[in-house]
């Protein structure tokens, strides 16, 4: 079997639309300092071309949560590969994930995030897959909502493929 990657989102509305969102968030928390929580692996592309555009200060950290395989859909069971460095009791923590699609992983990080006391928790997305959602979960900042299609490039992968493709793509599997 083999697959081929048709365009979706372009790279230039891909920087557009990240521009964007950066001037909202950093017009919402007014100079007071944000810690981006980047979701690891896909969400350290989009997590870098943010950060580098927010106008607040901005601290980082990386946490690693998956209920994917090799495979193309959500497991259903979630496990934590790689927790936060730092504490982030009575931060403005703003997660930053490539994509929202069953809604169960960002569910379960969230829950585990708003436990640790933090002063303020938002959602910051690239991609929403609404109509895949299973599990409810409010996404504050959506660069683009996209169907139900197996997604690449820009941090998402095809077994580990793929991650490094200045757009956004869909995986279209040859029989």
């Amino acid at each position: 079997m083999s697959e081929k990657i048709r365009v979706l989102i372009s790279e230039e509305e891909i920087e557009k639309r990240i521009l964007q969102m950066a001037k909202d968030i950093s017009e919402f928390y007014q100079r007071e300092p944000v810690h981006l929580v980047s979701v690891l692996k896909g969400g350290v592309f989009f997590t870098c071309e943010l950060a580098k555009r927010l106008t607040v200060p901005v601290s980082i950290d990386f946490m690693s949560v998956s209920s994917y395989g090799d495979g193309t859909k959500s497991s259903g069971v979630v496990k934590v590969i790689k927790d936060l460095d730092e504490a982030i009791e009575g931060k403005h923590v703003l997660v930053v994930e490539d994509i929202v699609d069953s809604g169960r992983t960002l569910s379960y990080l969230l829950d585990n995030l708003k436990s640790r006391k933090p002063k303020s928790l938002h959602l910051c997305t690239l991609l929403d897959k609404p109509e895949r959602r299973v599990t409810d979960v409010h996404v504050d900042y959506t660069g683009f909502e996209i169907p139900d299609e197996f997604v690449v490039g820009y941090g998402l992968d095809y077994m580990q493929h793929y991650r490094n493709l200045p757009y956004i793509g869909v995986v279209e599997l040859d029989a």
